[in-house]
């Protein structure tokens, strides 16, 4: 006599329960061989933040720790089916742009994102200066009249958005974030966090804005170190934050924290600029050396005779 195997599920419900999946972000972003920023950036600030990154690449940039030396394009039809074949089987919480990589990839990358109308965007804008004069003013057309009516949060330097947001801007006081977020409203973008905003007294200015006003921000203390990677980690993380269920202006808050500390803890793996690192939260303290003497190294390691960047104000 033979008799049916009991399935585990009808002994103990809980033996086959997966856990629930994280949130997750699609980023469309370049390939960084330095780690600093691009798809690796954002992947590291993700899953930091507990989310789970969906990396499309949309070009492959070269260049070290210090500079941007040229970038090559993906076709356009490859970004997109790189998109498609995931979101066919994945839901996500929200997406991250980054460097797109032509006024065609920017095109592809919003016909993606124009079928998923409900998923918050958030966009950043990096200093693109590298670029050739004409690729690179095709390109923010493209970006301009494409992206930003799809986007919920532009991330950006104050000086990049300046140029980008109100190029004819003549007044000889700098624009405060609630004007470059009229500027922003105008092609359909709800905020702006606008970063490095100029202050006295050595600190710099944070400032999540929209068109009625400031809404919150956090002040950073200035430093002569130069980083690389900052703008990418602070919307990778405010991407997770939003996928993740977090009001804004708490997500907000929330990654300039982060990005302070990721700031804090950073190392420089080249001999150029100094990268976030956002996994300092999972990093061992540093041993005790003996009496009288200092730890060895800054937070991660790092060598104390590089310049230790500024924390933030809270």
């Amino acid at each position: 006599m033979t008799t049916a195997p009991i399935a585990p599920s009808d002994t103990n419900p809980e033996v086959l329960q997966e856990p629930p999946a994280p949130a997750c972000v699609m980023s469309f972003n370049a390939s960084d061989p330095s780690g600093a920023g691009g798809l690796a950036g954002d992947v590291t600030t993700i899953a930091a933040m507990g989310a789970h990154a969906l990396p499309v690449v949309t070009s492959i940039v070269l260049r070290d720790t210090a500079e941007v030396f040229e970038a090559s394009e993906i076709e356009p039809d490859t970004i997109v089916e790189q998109a498609r074949s995931i979101l066919e089987d994945v839901t996500i919480s929200a997406w991250k742009v980054g460097f797109l990589g032509s006024a065609e990839g920017v095109s592809a990358v919003a016909e993606v994102l124009s079928d998923y109308a409900d998923v918050p965007l958030v966009a950043y804008l990096p200093n693109l200066s590298w670029m050739d004069e004409d690729p690179l003013a095709g390109y923010l057309d493209a970006f301009r009249e494409l992206v930003l009516p799809q986007t919920e949060v532009l991330v950006g330097n104050h000086k990049t958005l300046t140029d980008f947001l109100l190029p004819e801007w003549e007044a000889e006081r700098p624009p405060s974030a609630r004007e470059l977020a009229v500027a922003a409203s105008e092609h359909g973008a709800r905020y702006v966090l606008v970063t490095g905003v100029q202050l006295p007294d050595q600190f710099i200015d944070n400032v999540l804005a929209s068109a009625q006003g400031a809404i919150t921000g956090e002040k950073f203390e200035r430093f002569e170190t130069s980083f690389v990677g900052a703008g990418e980690t602070l919307s990778a993380a405010l991407a997770a934050l939003v996928a993740s269920g977090q009001e804004l202006h708490v997500a907000v808050s929330e990654a300039l924290s982060f990005l302070d500390q990721s700031l804090d803890a950073g190392f420089r793996p080249g001999m150029g600029n100094v990268v976030p690192d956002r996994f300092f939260w999972a990093l061992p303290p540093a041993e005790e050396g003996a009496e009288g003497e200092e730890p060895q190294g800054g937070p991660g390691g790092s060598d104390p005779d590089k310049p230790a960047p500024g924390r933030s104000i809270h």
